[in-house]
């Protein structure tokens, strides 16, 4: 039960941290961004009950990094902006980094736990390219009022991905054979020969300028999200896995011989 309460709490304090340092980088990178897209898709007419998605976060990343479908009829809510739109996005990046928090330290633990800051920090670069990296080669992300595919595929074919390339990767990193790293490259690119879904259309009022600064935004604050949380995870699980050891010492002497 200790051991459970300790990855819980190294997920918690880590994704807190990285969920707040993500908010902050986004106000000043991609959030002024989604804001100027949104004077182009207004501009444009966009009809009542159009739909579309944009990366908000780096879970849906995000991270999953993070597509959320939106749709703007005439009495859809969205926060306002300014307070109220930092405070949604930062508890949707919290709770995102929390989630991703705990499946990385799962997995760690699993095979071998993460081994102070640089362990965690490799494991997060690896969450980056699964999560982030990898998907967004066939699915970049997108502002609104950009076309998209229909949300089911691109959720299917996202998660499809992200599992392919952590299980390549875990591969070629934890075995040292031939006969591993072929199925590991294969599980790499198999979804990109697949092919991502496509949009019906690629027509949009949305400069390509602006898109690529905010495709460029979107993969470093992700690469910087990702760093973080790996490297606060491998660190709190470390000082929680010493406070473990020292209690484990003294019931160790209290067993019989």
């Amino acid at each position: 039960m200790s051991l459970f309460r300790n990855i819980v709490l190294t997920a918690v304090i880590a994704g807190l941290v990285a969920g707040l340092l993500l908010t902050v980088l986004q106000s000043f990178s991609t959030v002024p961004l989604i804001l100027q897209a949104e004077t182009y898709e207004n501009a444009g007419g966009a009809e009542a009950g159009h739909s579309h998605s944009h990366e908000a976060a780096p879970a849906a990343g995000a991270a999953a990094p993070a597509a959320a479908e939106h749709s703007h009829g005439e009495e859809a809510w969205a926060p306002a902006d300014g307070f109220e739109r930092f405070i949604y996005t930062a508890a949707a990046n919290i709770l995102s980094a929390i989630g991703f928090g705990l499946v990385l330290i799962a997995i760690s633990e699993a095979l071998g736990s993460l081994k102070g800051w640089h362990g965690g920090l490799m494991f997060g670069m690896a969450g980056f390219l699964a999560v982030s990296l990898a998907p967004g080669l066939g699915l970049p992300p997108e502002l609104p009022g950009m076309p998209a595919a229909e949300l089911g595929p691109r959720q299917v074919w996202w998660i499809s991905t992200a599992i392919c390339t952590a299980l390549g990767l875990g591969l070629l990193a934890y075995t040292r054979s031939v006969v591993f790293a072929v199925p590991a490259i294969v599980l790499l690119i198999a979804p990109h020969v697949v092919g991502a879904p496509l949009p019906p259309t690629h027509e949009t009022a949305v400069p390509l300028e602006l898109h690529a600064r905010f495709v460029n935004a979107v993969y470093v604050t992700n690469l910087v999200f990702w760093a973080a949380l790996g490297a606060l995870a491998g660190a709190v699980r470390e000082r929680f896995r010493a406070g473990e050891d020292a209690t484990a010492r003294p019931l160790a002497g209290l067993a019989p011989r």
